[in-house]
């Protein structure tokens, strides 16, 4: 049936136009004459044009309204012949061309079309009832005494008979639209189900991902950040060891450290497919601010010190920090905001300060997550936790007009300057709470039930 309709659709009105011509010409037969009757008939001109607005009807509707509207015109300047009483019934081709219109036509071709009809109804009204033209074509008794009487005495009738005839017209073209429509509809609904299905699919599978990737994550975090710990308390409250007893702890923390990192990063760049996502590298961080200034940030970058290299979950952790301050200067200072950013090689560790305009409608007593107590993002506590899991720790909040943040990455052993005295243990670990701004501090706290219990909750 679709098929089908598919074809009428396109060639339909051609077709219905030369069996409308046809068949007129096999009725006027006998009327019109030796062959080519067409040369004497008196109608020629009124079948012509409305057997073209039915062919044009689908390929051109403004042409076949037009065809309709210059044929009625010639009609009324005496250019065209007038209907004789057996002619009138070629005017139903403009309301079979209305017909293919409103089933193929957009819908301001259609609301065009059914305007039109209506005028060409009440004009071809007119010109049956005149004296002037048709004299009632055989259906009403001329009535010479004017227009109006004839026009009054049988013009609704005639009009709301034509009326009828063109809504038997447009209820086919509708129907057959509405048909398609509902086809196409069915079509549209059996697709959105499939794809309905395979998303639920997905999103299970996504979602058992996402809990065996939290659950690994929670007992990497805090296996991994006792071990750290535990390596680091060991070192420190053992400085008279043999050095390659404090080098060995030292390994163990920092490669503790390092799989943690590592194993964050594999865990947030596993894709659908099981591979793993190329990940940022502090390489990355030039072309990041270049974009960034294409995208109207005036970014400020400057470096003191000898660059060090990083471990790669580092660099990582760098290249994201650097990555979401730039976004959130953009994002909450607009177009040309300006940004400064400093990289200093010259301590124990990578320090790096990025400090933005702040936008004028945020208060400089705001909290440290983007200057505003009302609302409360995820950018900062992201990049805090990633700080802390590269083994350094994040400070941020607004400062007079600006919003700066500062990052400390170590990439050596702390000093002995730095290193705690003494304190409370717990569990054999020696807890270091109260030194979280420490640059050389590897992890928030080295005390299982703070801050190793901390990042767990912090991932879930």
């Amino acid at each position: 049936m679709e098929q089908t309709l598919k074809v009428v659709r396109h060639w339909g009105a051609p077709a219905a136009a030369v069996i409308f011509f046809t068949l007129w010409c096999v009725a006027e037969a006998g009327r019109m004459g030796p062959w080519p009757g067409l040369n004497y008939w008196p109608g020629t001109w009124m079948l012509v044009l409305m057997t073209l607005a039915i062919a044009t009807a689908v390929w051109k509707p403004y042409v076949s309204l037009g065809l309709t509207a210059i044929l009625l015109l010639g009609q009324l300047i005496h250019f065209i012949r007038a209907p004789w009483p057996n002619h009138w019934a070629i005017y139903i081709g403009s309301f079979i061309a209305l017909a293919f219109i409103l089933w193929t036509g957009s819908r301001r071709q259609r609301s065009i079309a059914g305007v039109a009809n209506l005028v060409f109804t009440a004009v071809i009204t007119f010109l049956m009832l005149s004296w002037r033209y048709g004299q009632g074509v055989g259906w009403f008794r001329p009535l010479y005494s004017g227009d109006r009487g004839a026009l009054s005495y049988y013009g609704w009738q005639l009009f709301s008979t034509l009326i009828l005839i063109a809504a038997g017209c447009a209820a086919v073209g509708i129907a057959l639209a509405l048909y398609e429509d509902r086809g196409k509809l069915f079509q549209s609904k059996v697709l959105v189900q499939a794809n309905l299905k395979e998303t639920e699919v997905e999103l299970v599978v996504e979602q058992e991902r996402t809990r065996i990737a939290r659950d690994l994550h929670d007992v990497l975090a805090h296996s991994l950040a006792v071990i750290a710990a535990q390596a680091d308390g060991t070192r420190y409250l053992s400085q008279d060891q043999p050095k390659a007893v404090l080098d060995a702890l030292e390994n163990i923390a920092v490669s503790a450290r390092h799989a943690l990192v590592d194993a964050q990063r594999v865990i947030e760049g596993v894709r659908d497919d099981g591979l793993v996502a190329p990940q940022p590298r502090l390489t990355d961080v030039g072309p990041l601010v270049e974009r960034m200034r294409q995208g109207s940030l005036k970014v400020q970058q400057s470096e003191t010190g000898t660059p060090v290299d990083l471990g790669a979950g580092q660099q990582l952790a760098v290249f994201r920090i650097v990555q979401e301050c730039l976004t959130n200067a953009l994002k909450h200072g607009g177009r040309g905001t300006a940004v400064r950013l400093h990289f200093d090689w010259s301590g124990p560790g990578l320090t790096m300060h990025v400090a933005s305009e702040l936008p004028a409608s945020v208060s400089t007593g705001g909290t440290d997550d983007g200057g505003t107590a009302e609302r409360v993002g995820r950018g900062i506590p992201g990049m805090r936790e990633r700080a802390h899991l590269a083994g350094g720790w994040l400070s941020s909040g607004p400062d007079g007009e600006q919003f700066r943040v500062t990052v400390f990455i170590p990439y050596g052993s702390r000093p002995a300057a730095l290193l705690p005295e003494g304190g409370a243990e717990e569990e054999g670990v020696p807890s270091v709470e109260g030194l979280e701004q420490e640059p050389a501090l590897a992890l928030e706290a080295a005390s299982p039930s703070s801050g190793t219990k901390r990042e767990s909750v912090g991932r879930g």
